[in-house]
């Protein structure tokens, strides 16, 4: 087996993709056209154009546009379809399945209609493809938390399809401490809590998502290098890092993948893990990003099969099902 065809059939759990950063343009302008939503882009060609990002506010600008037209359940069904089929195509086994719902309600879209779309799609896929899922519903952090909580209480009828709560969107100007109350109000509810922190934040956003949201883990991370205790408790905590080598380099947390810390902090013994992100954004879904990181960081099959074990120990499946997919990955030979 080549060394790509060993990426592509690593059983791989992706631990960090926002559903709505999977919309492809092509399928934008189908749902825009269903849904009778008018466009400023006049064609795809011109929308892929402006997927050229300066840092990640001008990445969320055309982002929350591009969701506008996700208006009915069959728009959220269709759209978790697509990417569950290239998600599978890519060899991943479990998706753990990021949700804003405050990006829908803000527009009348009922959460009704977003989640039952996306868990029927779940559900097809893990009858066809064996690939299973789990939802995690975040909270936008430039919002209040007052708007979070009020969110979760519109959500707690449907806790049965949600796994954990997450925090995303614009970091720089909005703390991890903002929302304590309700990662506490979720935790009190049984569900998981992960977060995204050092990316443009700093590392003292990381300390402050482990320690007053009490998450399990963290979204990016990239930034913990720059705290030495911070790494330290990281490798003894065994916490999981949900990087996405083509996302930072798309929004110039780095400026290159020569120049991203991943390796650096896998071999410091960090259980870093590789994921897409926002993928019909960022040039890439899951399987690119192991490209791009194998090749510009010269990873070895060995280092590959440690960030997919890594994944798959960071996720939330249960123990017997983690188990039978590790067996997998080490039985499986470049």
């Amino acid at each position: 087996m080549d060394l790509d065809g060993y990426m592509r059939a690593l059983p791989k759990a992706e631990l960090h993709l926002h559903i709505e950063g999977t919309l492809e343009p092509e399928l934008l302008f189908a749902l825009a056209q269903r849904n009778g939503v008018r466009l400023r882009y006049p064609s795809v060609e011109s929308l892929r154009k402006a997927y050229e990002f300066e840092d990640l506010q001008s990445f969320l600008d055309i982002y929350y546009e591009g969701a506008g037209v996700l208006r009915t359940e069959r728009d959220f069904h269709d759209l978790a379809r697509a990417y569950l089929q290239r998600a599978h195509a890519d060899g991943v086994r479990h998706a753990e399945i990021f949700f804003d719902p405050q990006t829908h309600t803000s527009r009348s879209v009922p959460i009704e209609a977003v989640i039952e779309g996306l868990t029927t799609a779940f559900r097809e896929a893990e009858k066809e493809w064996g690939l299973t899922t789990k939802l995690i519903l975040c909270f936008l952090r430039h919002l209040s938390e007052e708007d979070a909580l009020e969110t979760f209480d519109r959500a707690r009828p449907h806790l049965d399809h949600i796994a954990a709560v997450g925090l995303d969107s614009s970091e720089k100007g909005h703390p991890p401490v903002k929302f304590r109350r309700a990662f506490a109000k979720a935790k009190a509810e049984g569900l998981g809590a992960v977060a995204h922190a050092g990316e443009e934040g700093p590392a003292e956003y990381v300390w402050q998502a482990l320690d007053e949201l009490k998450v399990s883990r963290i979204d990016h991370g990239v930034r913990c290098a720059e705290d030495a205790a911070l790494v330290e408790r990281l490798k003894r905590e065994k916490v999981p890092l949900t990087m996405c080598p083509l996302s930072n380099v798309k929004l110039r947390v780095f400026d290159s993948i020569e120049k991203h810390n991943l390796k650096s902090l896998l071999e410091a013994g960090l259980r870093v893990t590789v994921n897409s992100d926002d993928p019909a954004y960022f040039g890439g879904y899951v399987l690119d990003n192991f490209r791009a990181a194998q090749s510009a960081l010269d990873l070895l099959p060995e280092d590959l099969a440690a960030l997919a074990r890594n994944s798959i120990e960071a996720s939330f499946l249960p123990k017997a099902a983690k188990a039978a997919l590790v067996a997998e990955i080490e039985a499986l030979k470049p």
